[in-house]
């Protein structure tokens, strides 16, 4: 999906603004899918969508898919995935869970998201008990504090011809650095990005709802950085892309609600395909969460 289809479907149906609590819950409740079978859950999309779902979407909700099988005191670590085909926002998706290992410590799980009859979407999903061990970690960039920064609202102000970027949005977003689509054919030395995100409101004390919402974020700017550096943006240049596929791994506990670094990086983009990494951080410089994504990326 590409990168303005994305920020369209992150902005779900609201009366108004770009965000606020009543957008985050509709949010919460695209997420929370109805149970209609033993291991087979059911999830739809946002009234008003793009013709693609938005691959956060999909993403969080087959994780929620795969959670509701395992124990609470299990919490996600890892979560491997492909977007396989488009889907059709005009539709329920039909999420079938495969509970493949309940182990001692950690509990495997396969989800596949179907419609049509038609697998749209692949997910692994690895849980584990909590238990001691080394510790280390990377420490967070020096940026600005979020506060300091301008809003999404105001960064898109400054893009003509924007209204569908201009739509509600859960997630409250706000760019380090410039956005791609203020640098276009300029360039950069450094194929990276990086923005303060959190739920725009406050989530329930909920561990699973708040992995996934970071699960649903995660597909949001980060192939940022591939076009950075090459100084062209979706849908304004001659680039299409979608993401092809998604890996997740969390570190430590953290609240989806409150800010965090999500700090990207390009390391290669070859055969129309772009590789982008990035590193999660919360406010106090925890790293929460590492994120690798390729994504096709086509100059017509």
């Amino acid at each position: 999906m590409t990168e303005l289809a994305k920020d369209a479907a992150a902005g779900l149906d609201s009366a108004g603004g770009l965000g606020g609590q009543a957008v985050l819950d509709q949010l919460i409740d695209l997420l929370d899918l109805e149970k209609i079978e033993e291991n087979i859950f059911r999830g739809v999309s946002p009234a008003h969508s793009p013709v693609r779902v938005f691959g956060g979407q999909v993403a969080g909700q087959a994780l929620v898919a795969a959670g509701r099988t395992v124990p609470e005191e299990r919490k996600v670590h890892s979560l491997h995935a492909y977007f396989i085909r488009p889907g059709d926002p005009s539709i329920p998706i039909v999420y079938e869970v495969d509970r493949i290992r309940d182990g001692r410590s950690f509990t495997t799980r396969r989800v596949v998201a179907v419609q049509r009859g038609k697998a749209i979407f692949a997910l692994s999903a690895s849980f584990q008990k909590a238990e001691p061990g080394l510790e280390h970690a990377d420490e967070m960039p020096d940026v600005p504090a979020p506060e300091t920064l301008p809003t999404y609202a105001e960064r898109i102000a400054q893009l003509p011809g924007t209204e569908m970027l201009r739509r509600p949005r859960p997630i409250d977003i706000r760019y380090v650095n410039d956005p791609p689509w203020l640098t276009r054919g300029k360039g950069t030395t450094e194929a990276r990005n990086q923005v303060w995100m959190r739920a725009d409101g406050t989530l329930p004390d909920e561990d699973l709802l708040h992995v996934c919402v970071l699960t649903y974020a995660s597909d949001m700017t980060l192939l940022d950085s591939p076009l950075a550096r090459h100084g062209v943006y979706w849908e304004l240049d001659d680039v299409h892309g979608a993401s092809l596929d998604h890996a997740l791994w969390f570190h430590r506990p953290f609240r989806a609600d409150e800010w965090f670094l999500y700090d990207t990086a390009s390391p290669s983009a070859s055969g129309a395909r772009g590789l982008a990494t990035g590193r999660f951080f919360a406010a106090d410089g925890t790293l929460i969460a590492t994120v690798v994504q390729e994504g096709l990326l086509r100059v017509r």
